[in-house]
C-alpha cells in the first residue's frame, strides 16, 4: 500500500457500534481490523473514516475508538492495534486533509490556510480516553468564521 501511495481508511467506530458481533469474527482476524497501528508503523498514511454514507460520523467517538479499541460495553477488541491521542488527531486533521488532496489549505492551523477547525471544552491528550467522545465542543469556526458556539 506504501508503495503505491494508497491511503487506508478504516471505518474508525465500527468497534463501538458494532461489538455485539466483534466475536464471531475470531482472534487472528481480530489483530488486523481496522489497522490503524500496522498503517501508522508500516508508514501507510491512514484518516479517521466511517462507511455509512448518510451518518453517522463522529470524529471524537472515532478517535476514542482508536484508541481504546472498546465497544459501546467497555468490552475491547484488537487491542494490538490502539494508537495515540495524537496519532488519531493527526487521522482527522492532517491525513484527512491529504487524503482529498488538500494538505496545501487545510488539516492544520497554520498561516495561509483555511481556518476550519473546532475549540473543544477539554483536552483529549489530558482526559481518560474513555471519554473521548463525550467531550464537548464550544465553537466550530469554517473559513475564519465561527458558525457555531459564542
Amino acid at each position: 500500500m506504501k508503495s503505491m501511495g494508497v491511503v487506508a481508511t478504516p471505518f474508525c467506530t465500527y468497534v463501538y457500534h458494532h461489538g455485539e458481533k466483534m466475536r464471531y469474527y475470531g482472534e487472528q482476524r481480530l489483530e488486523w481490523m481496522f489497522a490503524q497501528r500496522s498503517f501508522i508503523d508500516s508508514g501507510v498514511v491512514s484518516t479517521g473514516a466511517t462507511d455509512y454514507p448518510p451518518g453517522p460520523f463522529e470524529p471524537l467517538l472515532g478517535i476514542q475508538s482508536c484508541v481504546t479499541r472498546t465497544d459501546s460495553t467497555g468490552k475491547e477488541w484488537g487491542i494490538n492495534q490502539r494508537i495515540s491521542v495524537d496519532e488519531a488527531l493527526r487521522l482527522y486533521t492532517m491525513n484527512g486533509a491529504y487524503a482529498s488532496f488538500e494538505e496545501d489549505t487545510k488539516g492544520s492551523i497554520e498561516i495561509g490556510k483555511l481556518a476550519d477547525l473546532v475549540v473543544l471544552g477539554s483536552d483529549p491528550t489530558q482526559i481518560d480516553p474513555l471519554g473521548i467522545k463525550d467531550i464537548q465542543v464550544e465553537r466550530t469556526i469554517v473559513g475564519g468564521r465561527t458558525v457555531y458556539g459564542a
